[in-house]
């Protein structure tokens, strides 16, 4: 029997590097549906909730496909970073990080037409304390600004990070360990080839 086909519903280039690495074949659609914080909403919901209304928006447009979503946002205390409008406002991100402990939550979404699993993944990570300088320098060099928190932990940033408790690939985008598991129920299970053609 076939194994259907997988369509990553993300921009994101983490996300394909680390289903690239993992020996998957996929193909890329990016998912435009509309990303917004409701009031009161904890980390873990907000995050399922929009990896699920991406993969719907794909799934409606690919029915016999898989589809995978994800959302990452950066939780510090009850504040929600996610991507910089700007480099002051990356800046103010980064300043807040600065010698503190925050959460990485991802939450991912694999929807078949049929079926619809999502889940999340949290990551605790702590900065060390920060200058001026070295966040000005960061900021400059054009990395923080598409990614959730001001920071790409396997980038420059790599270098801000002196501790971490769990999964190293949901800091990056998409928890890949939980990921590969959770598409198995999808007939989805790696191979030696890389990513497919996005159909057109």
């Amino acid at each position: 029997m076939a194994r259907p086909p997988l369509i990553l519903a993300s921009a994101s280039p983490r996300r394909r590097e680390l289903l690239e690495s993992a020996g998957l074949r996929f193909s890329v659609v990016p998912s435009d549906a509309i990303e917004s914080i409701r009031e009161g909403e904890a980390p873990d919901e907000l995050v399922r909730r929009l990896a699920r209304e991406k993969a719907a928006v794909v799934a409606e447009r690919a029915p016999d496909a898989v589809i995978l979503a994800a959302d990452t946002v950066v939780a510090l205390g009850a504040a929600l970073l996610e991507k910089p409008v700007d480099g002051e406002d990356a800046r103010r991100m980064l300043r807040a990080l600065s010698g503190k402990a925050h959460q990485v939550w991802t939450g991912v979404a694999i929807a078949d037409g049929g079926r619809l699993q999502d889940f999340c993944v949290r990551t605790e990570v702590r900065f060390r304390d920060l200058s001026d300088e070295e966040i000005g320098a960061y900021v400059a060099s054009g990395e923080p600004m598409d990614k959730a928190g001001a920071y790409g932990i396997q980038g420059r940033a790599a270098a801000f990070v002196v501790g971490i408790q769990g999964s190293y690939t949901n800091v990056v985008g998409l928890p890949l360990a939980e990921t590969l598991v959770a598409l198995r129920a999808f007939a989805i299970v790696p191979s030696n080839g890389g990513p497919d053609s996005p159909p057109s």
